[in-house]
């Protein structure tokens, strides 16, 4: 499997989403300010999300996007596979590998491909929004908090 940028954005979207949507609707042009992604390819995105039921969207004022299940129900494999063919890391490899050498290992890109494809599928947006949620309590503790090494520090 390879993750594609649209890949990445729709799963930083839907994620946007999970956080900022239990207050109401979310528009696009709200998750293209905080994530930096454009407008028009949201949009795209999104398409593609309703149409696998990830997302629902309200039109007229006030409207915007909710998720379309239970964040808790989303697994990170649903946002891709709705937004991205899922692409088996053996049909990319394989097609650059001398003959000889495809039948030997395809086997093993095919387990490396079905391996990331069970670990993106127990992931749900609950779960990375309880991810960032301890990360942040993490970091807010004076503790734990990263030291700041200088250049100087770090070539010693």
């Amino acid at each position: 499997m390879r993750l594609s940028t649209k890949s990445r954005y729709a799963v930083t979207a839907m994620l946007d989403l999970a956080l900022n949507g239990s207050q109401g609707p979310v528009t696009l042009a709200d998750i293209s300010e905080n994530q930096s992604i454009s407008l028009s390819y949201l949009e795209q995105l999104f398409a593609a999300l309703r149409a696998k039921g990830l997302v629902r969207g309200v039109r007229g004022p006030g409207g915007g996007y909710y998720l379309g299940r239970d964040a808790g129900e989303i697994s990170i494999a649903d946002i891709i596979c709705a937004v991205d063919e899922w692409v088996e890391y053996t049909r990319s490899k394989a097609q650059q590998m001398p003959p000889e050498t495809t039948c030997t290992t395809r086997g093993l890109w095919e387990d490396l491909s079905q391996q990331i494809f069970d670990f993106v599928a127990g992931i749900s947006l609950q779960d990375l929004v309880i991810r960032g949620q301890q990360r942040a309590a993490e970091l807010s503790r004076p503790e734990t908090r990263p030291a700041v090494v200088g250049l100087k520090d770090r070539a010693a």
